[in-house]
């Protein structure tokens, strides 16, 4: 996948063209402890269908953010591990976690962006 400067309007813009999506950030999360299978992704993302994991599976690889190695046993088995580059969106990605262990602790509490305040419009 190519990419240059030129074609994006901000930094935030460039990072979301590697890893927006509903299930770049999680696949990616998951590779962080360990590299694992296919099969293995499919039951963490139970509501990704085969085919949209796959393109997302694929999408990573072309970006280099991930790893794919075919192990030839019967049948063969895929193993996907972050590349180094991949290493790099690590802390973004635990930026993300505790943004949203914030936001999910505050559910319960009156939040600017959940509820107004008792009196006002």
């Amino acid at each position: 996948m190519n990419h240059s400067k030129e074609q994006f309007h901000c930094p935030v813009e460039a990072t979301l063209s590697l890893i927006g999506g509903k299930y770049k950030p999680l696949i990616l999360w998951y590779l962080i402890e360990k590299p694992l299978h296919y099969m293995e992704l499919q039951r963490m993302l139970p509501k990704a269908t085969p085919k949209m994991l796959s393109q997302q599976l694929h999408s990573l690889e072309g970006c280099g953010l991930i790893h794919r190695e075919v192990i030839p046993d019967k049948p063969p088995k895929t193993l996907y591990s972050l590349t180094p580059f991949g290493k790099t969106i690590i802390p973004v990605l635990d930026a993300m976690c505790n943004w949203g262990a914030d936001f999910l602790d505050g559910l319960n509490k009156p939040h600017c962006l959940l509820e107004k305040p008792k009196g006002q419009p």
